[in-house]
């Protein structure tokens, strides 16, 4: 009797960051394909904190993360892929022209929101990013004082 084997998850974080009517997007030569800025969590490793990282390890950019966005899942070989992204804000340098290229990103962009649909390689990064262009516009920040 054959055996059943359930399909691999392989997990993902990252965001969309957006700035001025830009958002940042990523170039993966390796699929010649753009995205956003996205990675695997590393063990015991959560979500958010790797949307961070792997923004900062991709794009040379700081970010702050806000809402949280829809969550992708995809084939992915044999595997399923799940990413979860949020909405990212820069804190501190946006400018990404000083990144260093190595294999796995070759080209860091900053796209007007206008023109990201067209450059998006995959029709669900296209709803990724009119979601966070949505939610964006609806988030407030909030102060909460802290009383000792």
């Amino acid at each position: 009797m054959p055996s059943r084997s359930t399909p691999r998850e392989v997990r993902a974080a990252g965001a969309v960051v957006l700035r001025q009517a830009h958002v940042l997007l990523v170039h993966r030569p390796a699929y010649d394909d753009w995205s956003f800025p996205k990675g695997k969590l590393d063990r015991g490793e959560l979500a958010p904190v790797a949307a961070v990282r792997e923004v900062g390890e991709e794009t040379g950019v700081r970010v702050r993360l806000g809402v949280p966005l829809s969550r992708q899942a995809y084939p992915n070989g044999r595997a399923t892929k799940v990413v979860d992204y949020w909405v990212g804000r820069v804190i501190g340098d946006p400018d990404v022209s000083g990144y260093l290229v190595n294999a796995e990103i070759d080209e860091v962009d900053w796209v007007p929101v206008d023109k990201a649909e067209k450059r998006l390689s995959y029709p669900r990064d296209a709803d990724t990013l009119q979601e966070a262009i949505a939610t964006g516009k609806k988030t407030r920040s909030l102060i909460v004082p802290e009383h000792d």
